[in-house]
């Protein structure tokens, strides 16, 4: 298996893992990542070995990193190559980032078979780079494919996103009973769960933390957690003291939600970016959204997955230009004091999701490899 960068690109990663070791209980699995992504944390935590291959992404502006990142491009499929030769795979399997460049590249020079899963609409860099080297591409959306043509038509298949177990657990009593626990609330009457992804949001962070300044440190009764990610972890810690939240019991900032099946199942309402794998997970897990696109992205796909769900009435949308403090708790408020339509919502986001995806993965990869037993 191979994606990293962020957990967009490792949680499906660990998905499938989890689906092969499920279906074939005697399987070996390994990873390959980069030394400073997220999957050195989550890959391990899963259990699984995770080997090495340094890559890294060109950025948008001239600079002398570009240099060294196109170095890496070239050199990292002979590295990639060594880890393929010793750990002799019967498939290798991409999720996204940049280190599934240099991984699938080197196994299908290698012969091995090969496939990697795009999770969004708009194919991102390493997709359009690896569609014509892989044997298989595995969609979330069917209007991916009109992006990569001319490709033939039978190497694409729409699976929908892979999702770790958990996920499709949908009542809180039945995710709360998986889990181990009594109530995965604390005994909280509602809980609003905040995130910007595994790397961080600083607009997210800055906007959640005065709505707890201002809203949700004057509500006892619900339980309110920041997940402020790695990179703006630091900046969030600061300003949580800064504003006097520390001593709150119902207010918990934190790097990094590893429950996040138990956490999203007890939620009320869910405040997030729009990413395709947190918008299956919303939709799985049939949760009421505030949806914060980022505006950084390939094609604003965020704000394209986002606007599905909003049109659906499934999800409410704030772009980040808008994005204040105040407009947040007045959006998160008016949801929590309307339980009729907080249900409607996340019904309507169930009806997007794909709940066989994990199926369907196990199936294509069964073709590919030809193990029978399916």
């Amino acid at each position: 298996m191979t994606g990293g960068g962020t957990g967009g690109h490792v949680n499906p990663a660990i998905a499938i893992a989890e689906t092969i070791k499920l279906n074939i209980p005697g399987s070996e699995i390994a990873f390959v990542g980069t030394p400073r992504g997220i999957e050195n944390k989550l890959v391990r935590a899963a259990g699984y070995e995770l080997y090495h291959v340094d890559v890294r992404g060109l950025r948008r502006s001239l600079s002398f990193a570009n240099i060294k990142a196109a170095y890496l491009a070239l050199t990292s499929p002979g590295h990639a190559k060594k880890i393929i030769k010793s750990f002799k795979p019967d498939i290798v399997i991409g999720t996204g980032g940049y280190v599934s460049w240099p991984v699938l590249r080197a196994a299908a020079s290698l012969g091995v078979p090969s496939m990697i899963h795009e999770s969004n609409a708009y194919p991102g860099v390493t997709t359009r780079m690896l569609a014509r080297h892989v044997d298989t591409i595995l969609l979330n959306f069917e209007k991916t494919a009109e992006y990569l043509k001319p490709l033939h038509p039978k190497k694409m298949v729409l699976v929908g996103n892979p999702l770790r177990s958990g996920f499709f657990a949908s009542s809180e009593k039945t995710a709360s009973a998986s889990a181990g626990v009594s109530d995965a609330k604390e005994g909280y009457q509602k809980m609003i769960l905040s995130y910007g992804g595994s790397l961080g949001a600083q607009h997210i962070n800055e906007a959640v933390l005065a709505m707890m300044r201002d809203y949700t440190k004057y509500h006892p009764e619900i339980l309110h957690i920041l997940a402020a990610g790695s990179i703006e972890w630091e900046d969030a810690n600061k300003m949580f003291d800064a504003y006097g939240l520390r001593g709150y019991p119902n207010l918990r900032l934190v790097e990094y939600i590893y429950d996040m099946p138990r956490r999203m199942a007890a939620a009320d309402l869910v405040i997030c970016r729009a990413g395709a794998m947190t918008v299956s997970e919303i939709a799985a897990m049939r949760r009421a959204a505030i949806f914060i696109p980022s505006p950084n992205v390939t094609e604003n796909h965020q704000y394209k997955n986002a606007r599905v769900l909003e049109e659906a009435g499934a999800a409410v949308i704030i772009e980040e230009k808008d994005l204040t403090g105040e407009k947040l708790t007045a959006a998160a408020d008016a949801l929590l004091r309307d339980d009729k339509r907080r249900r409607a919502m996340g019904e309507a986001a169930g009806a997007f999701a794909i709940e066989d995806a994990n199926k369907r993965i196990f199936k294509e990869i069964c073709a590919l490899t030809g193990y029978k037993n399916i």
